[in-house]
């Protein structure tokens, strides 16, 4: 999604993207991915703040005894559960979120559709805000380094960006770097593996495969302080 683009465009972008993988293929996976990695990184009486939810395939799946979405794309709301408290509004003010109230803020596939390095600051600072000293900033997104032919297969792609200047990022902004993972999951459910959830749990059981076939960053930060 991105923070510039008008609404029509990304109603437009997102309503064709997602034809191409299937809606319920992507909930299908992400509901493997919250089962069997990322629902360990959150407790399951966190708040979770989904940044960019889309269409709420992370935020719907992952256990969490409160959940937030916020997105630009007025379709998403629609799309969410009922147990999910939506704000349509940009990561870059994150006003309607109350200041240190979130235990866990994700993000995916998100911060490079964004246009400046400093608009990215921005949002970290934003975060840092919501989040409760102990908290954890969760980042998915495309790697630079490992996925620099596909990055710009997408229109709204605008800033490239690595593991490695996402850390000085996200240090500069007050957080600790508590897990980095260079090459997570693949670039695109469109590119390199099936999808089949027992093949999906098969994946996440081997990091070998990670580095075989991984294009996407993970990263989990912290607030300190």
């Amino acid at each position: 999604m991105s923070a510039l683009a008008p609404m029509t465009d990304i109603q437009t972008i997102y309503s064709h993207r997602f034809q191409e993988t299937g809606l319920e293929l992507r909930r299908r996976v992400w509901r493997v991915l919250c089962d069997e990695f990322f629902n360990a990184l959150v407790e399951p009486d966190d708040s979770v703040l989904d940044i960019a939810c889309g269409y709420g395939e992370f935020i719907n799946a992952v256990r969490a005894k409160q959940k937030f979405g916020i997105d630009l794309n007025p379709d998403a709301a629609r799309f969410l559960d009922s147990d999910v408290h939506f704000y349509r509004t940009s990561a870059t003010d994150l006003s309607e979120i109350s200041t240190n109230s979130i235990d866990v803020v994700f993000t995916s596939n998100f911060l490079e559709h964004l246009s400046s390095k400093h608009e990215c600051g921005s949002v970290f600072q934003q975060v840092h805000q919501v989040l409760k000293v102990g908290g954890r900033f969760i980042i998915l997104g495309p790697n630079i380094r490992y996925a620099y032919r596909e990055y710009w297969d997408y229109f709204d792609h605008q800033l490239p960006l690595s593991d490695l200047s996402l850390i000085e990022g996200l240090r500069q902004c007050g957080f600790d770097i508590q897990r980095v993972i260079p090459r997570f999951l693949p670039y695109s459910m469109k590119y390199s593996l099936p999808t089949h959830d027992m093949l999906v749990r098969l994946y996440l059981k081997i990091p070998l495969m990670w580095r075989l076939f991984g294009k996407q960053f993970l990263i989990v930060a912290g607030r300190s302080r």
